[in-house]
Order: C-alpha cells, then sequence, then structure tokens
C-alpha cells in the first residue's frame, strides 16, 4: 500500500478478513506493514490479535512481545481507550478518535509520546481495529506535503521565466556582437564586452535552472561512501586552510541503484554552503563538517512506509542559518550569503527528490544539519 491508509479505509479492507486470524489472514495483513501509522486489531480486554511493523520502532518491542500483551497497558491513561473499544465492539458507533499519550518505553522513548487514536468496528462483536498517528509524525508529514507542494510550483514558475528569458537573452548578445564589429572606439567596445558577458551570465544561470529537468537520470549502482568521499576530496581542496571534514561512516550499508553524479552534486551543494557559512571559524582554525551515514529503519518517506533506508547527514560547527529563510532554503534564488545564486540547495532538493528521497535542514548556532533519506530496496 503506496498510500498512507485512514481508520474507516482500514476498517474497510479488513472487515472480510478478521472472521478469524489463521495464517493465511495473517499473512493477508502483512500489507498494513507499510503504514505510516501503527494499526493493531485488539479483543474488547485489550488483549492484540496483530500490530503491524510501525509499533516496533515506537514502543522498542518486539512484534511477539507486543502480541503477549495488552493495548491498554501502552498508555499513561488507559481509561479513554477501555471506554471507546467497548463502545464500538457494541456498535454504540462506528468509530470514534481521541488524544492520548503513549507510555514511554524503554530508550527508544523514555518519556510519553503524544499520539492520536482511532477506534474503528470491524464487524465483529469482540474485536475493534485500532490506529494510532504520532501527532509530530503527522505534523511533519503535513509540513513535507506542504514544502514539497511549495517548491514544485515554485520550481516550475522558475522553469517557466527561464524560458522566456533565454530568447530575448540570444538576441541581446548577439546584438551587442554586430554592434561590437561596427564601433572604433575603445570606450564602446569595453560597453559591448560588459553587455555580452553579463548575457553570458544570466545565460549560464538559466542553464543551471533548466538543466537537471532535461538530463537524463544515469542509473547504475552507487556506493554512497564515495559519493562522500568525492565531495571531501573537492571541498578539502577548495579550502585547505582551517577546515576539517571529518568522515563518520557506518560500512555496512549496500549499494543501491541511482545517478552518482546527481548525488554528488546534491551533496556537494549542500557541503559548499555549509564551507561559505563557516568563513569566521575557518580564519580561527576551527571549522568542522562532518559527513556521517546510517541506516534508518522503518522510516516514512512522504506517505509511505520503508522498512530500510539511507540516512546521510551532512553537519557544520557555523552560525546556523538566518532566521529570516530558515524555512525558504529549499526554495529558488533564496540565498543567505551575499553573491549567492540561491539555486544550491534547490538543484539538491531535485536530485534527492529524483531518487524518491526527502532532505531536510534543522539549524541553530553552532550547528547545522542536513538530512538526506534514500529509501533502500
Amino acid at each position: 500500500m503506496a498510500r498512507l491508509l485512514r481508520g474507516p479505509a482500514v476498517a474497510r479492507l479488513l472487515s472480510t478478513r478478521l472472521s478469524a486470524l489463521d495464517p493465511d489472514e495473517l499473512a493477508a495483513l502483512g500489507g498494513l506493514d507499510h503504514l505510516a501509522t501503527m494499526v493493531a486489531v485488539v479483543e474488547i480486554d485489550g488483549h492484540c490479535l496483530f500490530v503491524n511493523a510501525a509499533f516496533e520502532p515506537v514502543l522498542g518491542l518486539s512484534r511477539r512481545a507486543m502480541l503477549r500483551g495488552s493495548l491498554f497497558d501502552w498508555f499513561d491513561d488507559a481509561q479513554a481507550l477501555r471506554t471507546t473499544v467497548a463502545a464500538v465492539a457494541r456498535n454504540d458507533v462506528t468509530t470514534s478518535r481521541f488524544d492520548a499519550l503513549l507510555r514511554g518505553l524503554g530508550p527508544v522513548h523514555p518519556v510519553s509520546l503524544p499520539v492520536h487514536v482511532i477506534v474503528n468496528n470491524i464487524d465483529r462483536d469482540d474485536r475493534v481495529l485500532v490506529e494510532i498517528i504520532e501527532i509530530e509524525q503527522q505534523t511533519r508529514l503535513d509540513r513535507e506535503e506542504r514544502a514539497q507542494g511549495q517548491a514544485e510550483l515554485s520550481k516550475e514558475l522558475i522553469r517557466n521565466l527561464a524560458h522566456e528569458i533565454k530568447n530575448p537573452l540570444g538576441g541581446i548578445r548577439g546584438a551587442a556582437q554586430l554592434l561590437q564589429m561596427e564601433v572604433t572606439s575603445r570606450d564602446l567596445t569595453e560597453y559591448t564586452q560588459v553587455i555580452i558577458h553579463e548575457a553570458d551570465r544570466l545565460q549560464a544561470l538559466v542553464d543551471r535552472l533548466l538543466v537537471p529537468h532535461r538530463k537524463p537520470h544515469l542509473v547504475s549502482d552507487v556506493n554512497i561512501h564515495e559519493v562522500c568521499e568525492r565531495v571531501r576530496a573537492l571541498i578539502q581542496a577548495e579550502f585547505p586552510r582551517g577546515l576539517t571534514v571529518v568522515r563518520d561512516y557506518d560500512a555496512s550499508l549496500p549499494e543501491f541503484r541511482g545517478d552518482r553524479e546527481q548525488l554528488i552534486q546534491a551533496v556537494l551543494n549542500v557541503a559548499h554552503n555549509a564551507a561559505y557559512a563557516l568563513a569566521d571559524r575557518m580564519a580561527a582554525g576551527d571549522a568542522v563538517i562532518t559527513l556521517r551515514t546510517r541506516i534508518a529503519r522503518q522510516v516514512t518517506v512522504g506517505r509511505q512506509r520503508y522498512r530500510l533506508a539511507l540516512e546521510l547527514l551532512v553537519e557544520d560547527n557555523g552560525p546556523g542559518i538566518p532566521e529570516s529563510i530558515r524555512d525558504r532554503v529549499f526554495y529558488p534564488l533564496v540565498s543567505g550569503r551575499e553573491g549567492g545564486s540561491g539555486l544550491g540547495l534547490t538543484l539538491a532538493q531535485t536530485f534527492v527528490q529524483q531518487h524518491h528521497g526527502t532532505i531536510d535542514c534543522e539549524s541553530r548556532p553552532g550547528r547545522t544539519v542536513f538530512r538526506i533519506l534514500i529509501p533502500l530496496p
């Protein structure tokens, strides 16, 4: 199931499946493991008959342990849940929802987790379907969707504008070249050279706006550490003094199918931004950029759940992104430094999205982290 299912939709899916949870029917429920939210089938006393994979990273418990327990034990105050489960099982109501606190269980979530609970009837008087959504997760997903939609609109506007600029720009440059051949004054020749130079600069800018959308996606086996090493070498060659690039790699990460050059460009754009932000730290000799790779488990990218994903963090100890542009860093032509084109992070986002991944940012003075997530097969 590629898309997130909501309570009633899940209930309809299961209503014909749960006359008995024999092995074949449990296997049929395996599709629920792809959901981003936690879904459980429970008896009226709270005993779990089925839980999907989304519970494991949240509760820090194995599925077998959860099936031996009661759903009610996982909540700080289970009275509202007990009452709701009983009412739905009796068909007093077909569905009910409320907010609650999922109890902190162990090191994964040592404190209680705010969640939204949806209890649905599944045409059985002794069991119900319970869907649990992390409120923070839902907020993040909504934010990602809004950001992605805004980015798509912005990129479409920029592409259209670039096409409109491209044709007259060629005419301006050609006219300046013809004029340069006719004039004899050295001063006037300098003026025509300025026109040609600026036209070339604008042409390069337009090409950068258009290239990622017409460049073919060259798919091959990619080792993310080769990508990181290439970026590290380029950054250290450009900034040889005062900057340390730290490698913190997970050697167990597998290769995956992707466009190596696009990924190098994406990571390089992020690292370049970090290096430019570290100018003062470089002068002091303590600038640090860290390239960190990890395996992320049971992650949600967009509205789809993935068992494994590649996590690449680019971290720096710079002053942080100005608050005025923090929410717009991936928008085209938004830059935090003088002379910046505002295209580096936009292109990085485009290239990561072409690998079905996401890129986001957290920033405060002294620590900025860009996080790239790419699903693994």
